[in-house]
């Protein structure tokens, strides 16, 4: 099986467990996860945020999947991430990333990474709402 196994952009709710099973493996003894939600705040917004609406490029799926691989590298890990984009509310998944691996350290490592370069990498945008109507615009990632 491939090690990115999962690597996708959705319009759809992200469901951590079919991110889990995507990295089954008898040989990993360590998985880890990241979850990454909308929160009710932003440090640079005046009010409550109330959503994120996510925009994706075209290209954002096969990025998503360099990313992986790239974070993957010789590790032999196995990696499952999504990115949301529409219109998310306050506690919604954004970003679930899920990874297998023989050890800890290297299941660590990967995740970080994957979450890391997706910050700075990924052609998605996300516009932040707040409870008055101000709306701002925010760079990659999510």
């Amino acid at each position: 099986m491939m090690p990115v196994r999962v690597a996708a952009i959705s319009s759809e709710p992200l469901d951590l467990a079919a991110h889990l099973d995507a990295v089954e493996d008898v040989a990993a003894g360590a998985v880890t996860t990241f979850v990454g939600r909308v929160r009710d705040h932003d440090p640079d917004a005046a009010a409550a945020v109330v959503r994120l609406e996510y925009t994706a490029h075209p290209d954002a799926e096969a990025t998503l999947r360099r990313i992986c691989e790239d974070a993957i590298g010789e590790t032999g890990a196995a990696v499952a991430a999504s990115h949301r984009v529409g219109h998310l509310g306050v506690g919604d998944a954004a970003v679930v990333i899920a990874v297998a691996a023989a050890h800890r350290a290297e299941a660590f490592e990967v995740c970080r990474a994957v979450i890391e370069t997706i910050k700075t990498s990924l052609p998605v945008w996300k516009r932040q709402v707040e409870v008055d109507g101000t709306a701002t615009w925010l760079g990659l990632g999510g």
